[in-house]
């Protein structure tokens, strides 16, 4: 059937338009710059304090798992300028594919301990102390990276590049679907590697609320109170990274996951498909320029660090308005003169 073909060609093969290719470039160059400089400056101040405690190690892997994403980028940036080809090889390819999934499940995992750390600081000191310990926290950082590795590691198992007309596509979603050739697995895999840490997250932060609102009824002293605060807004904050970033994606795949199921998908689903997923890996990959977030809430040093570069910078900028406005109104006199 010459039609059944072509509608399969046009779901494997879908066009791709240059406005996409520049608006993902314009992108990911913004999520470069930003992430990188945001993560980059925590990962000085963290990794240069003399003492560290737990959060700061969590936060200090999360600025890692960001810098990584960030060396990814540059290859996919030219990807995208340069109509959709890729340039530098297979394996390039699949390191590129692992270092964007690790950062997505390592970041994942990284902010779900960082809000059971505030949990255990602000409502379960006495029982699980030990576990805040740096020693610790150290191997749970480890446990982290190595799960998401594991996760991702079959990535590197197959080529995920295709010639695709004269043009050699990389991490396209036209390999989508031998990425999803199970969709049971896929399925259950999504339910378990991340509506659990968002149970664990949500947890966290209703429980460290409910202790909060119980402390200031009790009238506790003003310095408890405020520490429950802080760790109150660093699981909320959390909290909403998470939903926000890394939720549509997952949704997205969990419902399509679901169709596949029950019914054969037809050829209009699966490019609505692809497509939304493009756009909500961009709303995960957004996450390495949102962090810094949770580093302004969660560390003294990076909040003071960050608020003097931005006062040195608004000062800065301020005066040259300053100068500028001056010589234009000197210059403005000297006319009206002559």
């Amino acid at each position: 059937d010459i039609q059944a073909c072509l509608a399969i060609l046009l779901c494997s093969e879908p066009r791709q338009y240059p406005a996409m290719g520049i608006v993902l470039s314009i992108f990911y160059i913004g999520v470069l710059v930003f992430g990188f400089l945001g993560n980059f400056l925590a990962f000085c101040i963290i990794g240069c304090k003399r003492k560290r405690n737990s959060t700061d190690l969590y936060l200090l892997n999360l600025s890692m798992s960001d810098l990584l994403f960030t060396l990814a980028l540059p290859g996919r940036i030219s990807y995208f300028i340069q109509a959709f080809s890729w340039n530098f090889g297979d394996w390039a390819c699949r390191l590129t594919a692992l270092l964007f999934f690790m950062n997505t499940y390592g970041s994942i995992y990284l902010m779900t301990f960082v809000s059971v750390d505030r949990y255990i600081a602000v409502v379960s000191t006495r029982r699980c102390h030990n576990l805040r310990k740096v020693g610790v926290v150290r191997w749970i950082c480890a446990f982290a990276w190595g799960l998401a590795f594991l996760l991702n590691v079959p990535l590197l198992l197959r080529p995920i590049t295709s010639k695709m007309g004269d043009r050699v596509a990389c991490m396209d979603l036209n390999n989508i679907e031998g990425i999803f050739k199970h969709p049971l697995i896929v399925l259950i895999s999504c339910i378990i590697v991340f509506s659990v840490p968002v149970g664990i997250i949500l947890f966290c932060y209703v429980k460290i609320t409910l202790k909060l609102i119980r402390s200031a009824r009790r009238n506790s002293l003003p310095k408890r109170i405020g520490n429950d605060k802080k760790a109150c807004v660093v699981s909320m904050m959390v909290l909403i990274i998470v939903v926000v970033c890394f939720s549509p994606y997952h949704l997205i795949v969990i419902q399509f996951m679901i169709r596949m199921i029950t019914y054969q998908t037809s050829c209009s689903e699966q490019v609505k498909f692809k497509v939304s997923l493009q756009i909500t890996m961009m709303i995960m990959n957004a996450n390495c320029c949102i962090d810094p977030i949770i580093y302004f809430f969660a560390c003294k040093s990076y909040k003071k660090k960050l608020l003097s570069i931005l006062h040195r910078t608004g000062v800065t900028f301020l005066s040259s308005l300053g100068q500028t406005s001056s010589q234009s109104n000197s210059s403005n006199q000297t006319a009206g003169l002559s």
